[in-house]
C-alpha cells in the first residue's frame, strides 16, 4: 500500500500484520482525493479510525498542514506514527501539526483541538449500523463552527447512509460488494 499522489506519492505505508486493519486502497484513495481537489491544500483533517493512516497521509501528501489521527489499537498507532515520519520524510517537513491520539473513535472528544476542514471516517464494517447516528450527531456539535467541513465516509457499496442533518454531495466507487466513499456536508 503506497500515497497515491502528491509529493510523497510512492511512499509505502505499513500495515499491521493480521485481520485488525482493512486498509483503504489506493484507487478509492485516488479517486477520493481527484474528488476533493483543491479542498485539500491548507486543509485540517481528522482521520477516524485510521488504521494506517492512509486517507490522512494521503491528504498530507497532497497539501493539508496537519491534522489528528485516532485508533484504538496500540500496535496499529504505532504504524501510524512510523509512516507519519515516512511521509513527512519524503515531503521534508517535521511533524509538527501531526497527532496520534490512541483512543477509541467512538467516545474520544471530537473537539479538542482546531475544527477540521476534512474528516476520514473508515470504520469496521461490522460496527457502521451501530455507530453512524451517534457519531454524525457529535461532529454535527463539532462541526458546527465550520459547516464548510467535509465527512467522507467509507462502507461497503451495498450500504446507504443517511445520517440525519447531513447531505450526500458525492458517493465514490463501483457500487455493491466494493467499497464506497460518501462525501457529507451538514445542512443548514
Amino acid at each position: 500500500m503506497r500515497i497515491s499522489g502528491g509529493g510523497a506519492r510512492g511512499i509505502t505505508l505499513q500495515v499491521p500484520r493480521g485481520d485488525a486493519v482493512r486498509p483503504a486502497t489506493d484507487g478509492m484513495r485516488q479517486a477520493l482525493f481527484s474528488s476533493l481537489g483543491a479542498r485539500v491544500v491548507d486543509a485540517r483533517f481528522l482521520d477516524l479510525f485510521a488504521g494506517s493512516g492512509a486517507y490522512g497521509l494521503e491528504a498530507l501528501s497532497r497539501g493539508a498542514v496537519g491534522g489528528v489521527f485516532v485508533e484504538q489499537n496500540a500496535k496499529t498507532a504505532g504504524c501510524v506514527r512510523q509512516n507519519i515520519a515516512a511521509v513527512c520524510k519524503s515531503l521534508r517537513r517535521p511533524t509538527d501539526g501531526l497527532v496520534v491520539v490512541q483512543a477509541d473513535a467512538r467516545s474520544v472528544p471530537l473537539g479538542g483541538g482546531e475544527v477540521p476542514d476534512l474528516v476520514f471516517i473508515d470504520p469496521p464494517y461490522d460496527l457502521i449500523a451501530e455507530i453512524t447516528p451517534a457519531l454524525f450527531a457529535r461532529l454535527s456539535d463539532t462541526l458546527a463552527s465550520k459547516p464548510d467541513t467535509l465527512v467522507c465516509f467509507e462502507a461497503p457499496g451495498e450500504l446507504e447512509l443517511a445520517p440525519t442533518g447531513w447531505t450526500l454531495l458525492k458517493r465514490i466507487g463501483k457500487g455493491a460488494r466494493q467499497p464506497t466513499v460518501s462525501i457529507f456536508r451538514r445542512e443548514g
